[in-house]
């Protein structure tokens, strides 16, 4: 009686993998740092390795731990604040780059006195047409959100599993036709990342969304996967909703992207 639970919180045991990760991600750098010296990517790679196996225990843990009834009304409120403070930070990160972009867009040669000569974008680089493939990308994430919408409706309001799953695999693969044109957009880009700010400022906001889109993607396979195999209900999908969240938060900072960076940027 002395051990029994009389409360709404989850006691979990100890875990390696916070401990784990962190040796991981240092292996990770410090292989980033060694890549850059030209001293060859096998000790990033190793980190990246120990990193995804981390990655893949540690959500396997969180999905036994929903599953076997430890997160409580109590507990997925506090999982649900944490995602949106994880989303906070989120927003803090691309603001950043769009500060960026907009400082060298508006003041594109300092205050010296070369500054009234300066253009933007710089001499020389020819800009995407945004009204060509970034509309398409633009309406093909849109499309993916309204596809996580629809399942996350089909759980929640209707609890209808087969829609559930098309939703998910709709909203798949979509966020991969988003990645494979923003591949073949980047190959066909006359600027490269350095040599000019323009194109470091692009790669740099574009890039880190379009890792955030693989990202996204794999979360909503996992998604796909955990609904294949049953689980979710309308009163218990925590991680179902995260990802829908996440995805949103991909679809708006795109628009922000497309608006600011191939509209205005382009033709500023």
């Amino acid at each position: 009686m002395a051990h029994e639970k009389n409360h709404d919180y989850a006691i979990l045991p100890p875990s390696i993998w916070p401990f784990l990760g962190a040796i991981g991600a240092f292996i990770m750098l410090f292989g980033a740092v060694l890549l850059m010296h030209q001293m060859g990517p096998w000790m990033f790679l190793i980190g990246a390795l120990v990193v995804i196996y981390v990655m893949y225990g540690w959500w396997a843990d969180t999905i036994r731990e929903g599953n076997s009834g430890e997160y409580t009304p109590v507990v997925r409120i506090s999982l649900r604040y944490g995602f949106i403070m994880f989303i906070m930070s989120e927003v803090m990160f691309f603001s950043a780059w769009f500060w960026t972009f907009f400082k060298h867009a508006m003041y594109p040669g300092g205050t010296g006195e070369t500054s009234q000569f300066a253009v933007w974008p710089p001499v020389g680089i020819q800009t995407f047409d945004p009204w060509h493939l970034p509309i398409i990308n633009t309406l093909i994430l849109l499309c993916s959100g309204a596809a996580v919408t629809w399942a996350h409706h089909a759980l929640v309001h209707e609890n209808n599993r087969k829609d559930l799953v098309n939703g998910l695999i709709l909203s798949i693969v979509l966020g991969a036709c988003f990645t494979a044109l923003q591949a073949y957009e980047y190959s066909e880009a006359t600027f490269g990342f350095a040599g000019n700010i323009y194109g470091a400022s692009f790669f740099m906001a574009t890039g880190f969304h379009g890792a955030h889109v693989i990202i996204g993607t794999i979360f909503l396979a996992v998604c796909l996967i955990r609904a294949l195999r049953g689980d979710f209900t309308p009163e218990q999908h925590v991680g179902f909703e995260a990802a829908a969240w996440y995805w949103h938060f991909v679809d708006v900072v795109w628009l922000f992207l497309f608006a600011a960076i191939y509209i205005w940027g382009g033709n500023a």
